[in-house]
């Protein structure tokens, strides 16, 4: 899609002049086949962080609200997001990331369902679980470290994949599933906050 490459060259200008942007871990990102790439959510600007850092493209869930933007609308089909009902089981939602995963591409989620006011890292929603378990795709823990201060260092750090194929197997929940992501992603944000 012309449009994300587009997008994508904009915003790494626009991140990498306004941040200190470090990224690390991006050789443990599956080259090909079905992702789920899971993240603490610290801002509006994880989405357009996490598209320029990760070495594929990404398709994000956003809220049903964004588009109902005429303008906005059109641009976030092009970038490759799709809209969500928040706060109730979207089926179409969970579908449409199914498909995607189904069709060997990246699918990105914030499992908290929303930012962090504290930068804290809060509890994950089922839906991340959900999908690790419905699909095959291999999962990948990311944390996002910083203020987004002005000039200030932003961490990116992505995990390696977490082995779920036991699990798929073994009948855990979806909320299970989900907790396990959380906790890679604690682990990540604790070795790497110093």
């Amino acid at each position: 899609m012309w449009l994300y490459k587009f997008g994508k060259a904009i915003c790494t200008a626009y991140y990498k002049f306004l941040y200190k942007v470090e990224v690390m871990g991006a050789n443990h990102f599956p080259k090909e086949g079905s992702v789920l790439l899971v993240s603490n959510h610290i801002s509006n600007n994880d989405p357009p962080l996490l598209g320029i850092t990760c070495p594929r493209e990404i398709s994000f869930m956003a809220k049903e609200e964004l588009f109902k933007v005429p303008v906005l609308k059109s641009i976030l089909y092009r970038i490759r997001a799709f809209p969500v009902k928040r706060g109730m089981s979207d089926r179409t939602a969970l579908k449409t990331g199914l498909a995607l995963l189904k069709e060997g591409q990246v699918l990105g989620l914030f499992p908290e369902g929303t930012r962090s006011r504290t930068g804290e890292l809060g509890t994950g929603l089922a839906g991340a679980g959900f999908f690790a378990l419905r699909s095959n795709a291999q999962v990948v823990p990311c944390a996002i470290i910083g203020s987004y201060k002005p000039f200030s260092k932003i961490k990116v750090i992505y995990g390696e994949p977490i082995d779920f194929e036991s699990m798929r197997l073994g009948k855990i929940s979806a909320q299970e599933a989900t907790d396990i992501m959380m906790e890679k992603i604690r682990e990540l944000i604790e070795k790497n906050s110093k």
